[in-house]
């Protein structure tokens, strides 16, 4: 893995002198009390601002804070006109803008494009704050405002949306956001290395069309500089030797690197190609996600009609140092002042939990987290850590004793990595844990539990909570982590996501078969027992995944029912841009593997009818969802599964006045000709009855 210098090793701005504000100011008086007549960084975002390191904003500001910089920010501003973005005056080097903690689209619609009615990222929840779409809107109106500004679009909305993607909401494959934003650059994936490098070259004065080589970047160039090698993966059938065949097809990670040019590109299929055909567009998702490891990532291009939008490898992942600091700026940990009184509810589940680590090796197709933070973990020193939960004992009100959660994306991921850094530097498998656990993976849980034993017994702590999810699995690997959880830091139930359990949609998924989850319900139960304490698993499951047909909902919903689970909310799945999963919905294709138009299909659950009944079949329990369940239970030959006795999957009887939810559905349906679908997109909690 290359190295890269230290993000604090820069050397301050002249503004340093003005020192730490307590909170970034969002207003002009506010500037004016810090002594500051104008801000150097303005930083726009469709949240509310919480001045804590769960909050990607409140990241940034204070990392560019620390280099001696003066930021103020615009949180959740009035998109109707342009007086909000000019609120604090004109920028002296740029606008950062970012859509908030979620893409805008996935904040405000359901997966059935109804829009939602509210918002955790709002003061006391409410809904309509940002608009659709926030950083191409948002940047239009910072072009209004000061015309000259250099505009920095990031976060996750840019992130995922940063080349020609499948846009499930307008069902259409959209530009990349950098040029529909009109933005002038675009930082992708956890932002504070590249964010650095560019504000301290904008204040070298360096023009912002000069910063084209910056590691997790895209830009906009009408010409590819000399000196670049080309490989062609622009059409299928001539794709060119993009690696070496036993990294790009087995699955299996080799050590055998591949001659490769630092000045080699990658030449996608064009924007107006993969918005034609399909095919096409699940071939350029696979090169992508091939291309996502800093130890060999190579740029890619791809061309949008005149202009070729060019993005650079991933950012070099921070170091243990350099995440220490980050996570220990002077965070107020609370929302501004501003807001008095009124809750924010993303704040309030969070404000008590600590981040021990980013990133996720677990490669999920349906998840945006290894995409936006990357498959190499980032874990915090011990120290820092417990300082930070001494922190929280010492400043933060109402806080009573218990952490809320010790983790971060995954639970169980903290310092674990591969065991070679030259196989590392090489690897190009999408999964450390996918189809098995990698030889290659150290999997050895010892500092996590060291981390736990010692947190839980500092001095004001009550208890030590892990609300992240669990990588069953993995954790499997260490009985003694499974036991330490278990006996300690589980406060009655444990969410894990075993998401199916059938090998059709798992192998879509990318996710481990169910005799995992029952090993780890072994050891969870053994381990409860032992430490006499009653607790539960809380498993998540989707609905109308690629590669899930209605046996396999059958088949998890009589899991379900023998198992004696009953969802009380459940998942949909909704193609996020980007996902790989995302590329699936949209082709028919499997870009797990190499695409051609004769390569492996993929059913999709698509339309109204089918998934509604595959959310039915997660809520079967629903009398709601009787009739429909019947009707497709003797459609597929099994109508002994409708009955009153305890083999049966649904009763042949209907409680009054239940059911006309179906009949409304189906009504619906027809006057919308099927075009949309009516399905709920939440995260909920499985009670076990």
């Amino acid at each position: 893995m290359q190295s890269a210098p230290s993000i604090f090793s820069y050397r301050p701005y002249w503004a340093k002198r003005y020192g730490i504000a307590t909170e970034l100011p969002v207003s002009r008086a506010e500037m004016e009390v810090l002594g500051w007549d104008s801000c150097d960084i303005i930083l726009i975002s469709g949240d509310a601002y919480v001045d804590h390191p769960s909050f990607g904003m409140a990241v940034i500001g204070r990392v560019l804070e620390a280099q001696g910089f003066r930021v103020g920010i615009i949180p959740q501003p009035d998109w109707t006109s342009v007086d909000d973005f000019q609120r604090l005056g004109k920028p002296n080097l740029f606008y950062g803008i970012t859509a908030g903690n979620m893409d805008s689209m996935v904040n405000r619609y359901t997966s059935d494009r109804k829009i939602r009615s509210d918002d955790a990222y709002t003061p006391d929840g409410a809904a309509g704050q940002r608009p659709d779409y926030a950083v191409v809107v948002y940047a239009q109106r910072c072009r209004e405002a000061y015309k000259q500004v250099p505009i920095i679009i990031g976060g996750i909305e840019a992130s995922l949306r940063r080349i020609a993607h499948y846009d499930y909401w307008s069902e259409k494959v959209k530009r990349s956001v950098l040029l529909d934003a009109k933005a002038d650059l675009l930082v992708y994936g956890n932002a504070e290395r590249q964010v650095v490098e560019v504000a301290h070259r904008l204040a070298a004065g360096e023009p912002v069309h000069n910063l084209t080589e910056i590691r997790g970047t895209a830009c906009l160039t009408k010409i590819i500089p000399a000196g670049w090698s080309e490989i062609d993966a622009s059409i299928i059938d001539k794709q060119g030797q993009l690696v070496k065949k036993s990294e790009h097809d087995s699955g299996e990670q080799t050590a055998s690197g591949i001659s490769e040019s630092t000045r080699t590109l990658i030449r996608l299929p064009a924007y107006d190609q993969v918005r034609e055909d399909p095919v096409l567009y699940a071939h350029a998702s696979r090169v992508l996600h091939q291309e996502t490891n800093p130890g060999n990532a190579r740029v890619l291009v791809q061309r949008h009609g005149d202009w070729e939008l060019w993005i650079n490898p991933p950012p070099i992942p921070l170091t243990t140092k350099e995440l220490d600091r980050v996570y220990e700026l002077p965070y107020r940990r609370m929302p501004h002042s501003m807001y008095g009184s009124r809750k924010i509810p993303a704040y309030e589940m969070i404000r008590f939990s600590v981040n021990i680590m980013r990133g996720c090796f677990g490669g999920c197709t349906f998840c945006s987290i290894t995409e936006h933070e990357g498959r190499i973990i980032q874990s915090r020193s011990e120290d820092s850590i417990i300082r930070e939960i001494q922190t929280i004992r010492d400043s933060v009100p109402g806080f009573t004793g218990v952490i809320s959660d010790l983790g971060g994306p995954t639970a169980n991921m903290y310092r674990i990595a591969c065991k070679d850094k030259a196989v590392e530097a090489v690897c190009r498998r999408p999964s450390c844990v996918y189809p098995s656990i990698c030889s290659n993976l150290n999997t050895n849980h010892d500092p996590l539990i060291k981390l736990y034993r010692l947190a839980r017994t500092l001095p004001g702590i009550k208890k030590i909570l892990v609300a992240s999810g669990v990588r069953y699995d993995l954790a499997m690997q260490s009985p003694e982590y499974v036991k330490e959880l278990v006996s300690h830091h589980v406060g009655g139930y444990l969410k894990i996501a075993p998401e199916h359990t059938e090998t059709g949609p798992l192998s879509k998924m990318m996710k481990p078969g169910m005799g995992a989850y029952h090993r780890f319900k072994e050891l969870f139960e053994k381990y409860s027992q032992a430490a006499g304490k009653e607790q539960y698993l809380i498993p998540y499951f989707i609905a109308a995944h690629p590669g899930t047909t209605d046996e396999d909902m059958l088949n998890l919903a009589l899991w379900l029912k023998h198992n004696d689970f009953r969802a009380d909310q459940v998942q949909t799945f909704l193609p996020a841009p980007m996902a790989t999963a995302t590329a699936m919905y949209h082709s028919g294709k499997n870009p797990l593997r190499k695409v051609s138009y004769k390569s492996e299909e993929v059913f999709i659950p698509r339309g109204l009818r089918i998934r509604r009944l595959h959310k039915a079949f997660l809520r079967y329990h629903d009398a709601e969802n009787w009739p429909l369940l019947r009707k497709a239970l003797k459609r597929m030959g099994r109508a002994d599964l409708i009955g009153n006795g305890k083999k049966h999957l649904i009763p042949a009887w209907q409680p009054a006045g239940t059911g006309q939810k179906d009949q409304e559905n189906r009504t619906g349906s027809r006057a919308r000709k099927g075009k949309t679908f009516r399905t709920q997109h939440t995260h909920g909690v499985m009670n076990r009855r």
